[in-house]
């Protein structure tokens, strides 16, 4: 028996272009990660989803709201 493991040279042909390995950007990312930059951007993202939720709360209020004027009538 062989101890030799046999590894592929081919590039695998995928159906769809977002299954295949990402290539590198050539980003060089810092060694260490600053912990308030991480805390500003899940602020930031906290700050959108507040937004969002806003926006949809007054959407289905303002609804309620319509459909008891007409109904009352």
């Amino acid at each position: 028996m062989s101890t030799e493991k046999l590894v592929s040279t081919e590039t695998p042909n995928l159906a769809h272009p977002s299954l295949a390995t990402p290539k590198e950007t050539g980003k060089n990312f810092p060694g260490r990660v600053d912990i308030n930059d991480l805390l500003a951007r899940v602020r930031e993202e906290k700050k959108k989803e507040n937004k969002v939720n806003l926006v949809f709360f007054s959407l289905f209020a303002s609804l309620i709201f319509v459909v008891g004027l007409i109904l009352s009538f």
